[in-house]
């Protein structure tokens, strides 16, 4: 007779999972709640790569931030402010990097998937003889992320902001505004979909997101 360890393993795994997760509130979560300028209730940052200017990133309530994720909000073109704000409710991929140099919010309950990355800056390459890496940063638009957005896999968000209830496809650069609830594809990122108000369904769009009529 074969005698099935299923389920007790499967409980140990759980008892494991709450272990962790007790652990990580009763030690990790004070630490960030001291260096980052603030940190919600019930939020959640998993093995981060990096944290840089951490006094300047505010985490809402009921965050996750996924596995080696890098986190930054550094002056580094000399702007009198720089924040990172991720508000209420939204969940950040696994190895997103998130870089600002001015200002990048990402509204509630926002979702991204891994490897996404959104910046407010660029490198600059103007001297061709420079090395890139020796050239100063150019600071571009500030980032907003729209309420209930979702970027997907590899997805590039570089100084432009996307409105809410947006779908920005899988490897998709967004380099211009998107306006609220679209479906934005490609690179460079072009709009394909947009929610008809008036008829309550998503329709097909130009690239300058005008209806397309049937």
């Amino acid at each position: 007779m074969v005698i099935s360890v299923r389920y007790p393993v499967f409980h140990f795994i759980g008892m494991l999972q709450k272990i962790k997760s007790l652990c990580y509130f009763i030690f990790l979560y004070p630490y960030y709640k001291i260096i980052l300028g603030s940190l919600g209730s019930r939020s959640k940052i998993i093995s981060p790569l990096k944290i840089d200017g951490a006094s300047n990133i505010s985490i809402g309530k009921k965050v996750s931030i996924g596995y080696k994720t890098w986190l930054a909000s550094v002056p580094h073109t000399g702007s009198p402010r720089c924040s990172l704000v991720i508000e209420d409710g939204t969940y950040i991929g696994n190895f997103n990097h998130i870089y600002a140099t001015s200002g990048i919010r990402i509204g509630k309950k926002v979702l991204t998937a891994d490897k996404v990355y959104i910046s407010d800056n660029l490198h600059s390459y103007g001297d061709i003889n420079t090395a890139i890496i020796d050239q100063e940063i150019k600071q571009i638009q500030e980032v907003t992320i729209g309420d209930g957005s979702w970027l997907g896999e590899n997805a590039c968000i570089i100084g432009a902001n996307i409105g809410k209830g947006c779908v920005v496809g899988a490897n998709a650069v967004v380099t211009k505004n998107i306006p609220d609830y679209c479906v934005v594809i490609g690179i460079p990122a072009r709009i394909i979909k947009r929610f008809d108000m008036d008829t309550g369904q998503w329709v097909r769009t130009t690239t300058d997101g005008e209806f397309i009529s049937e």
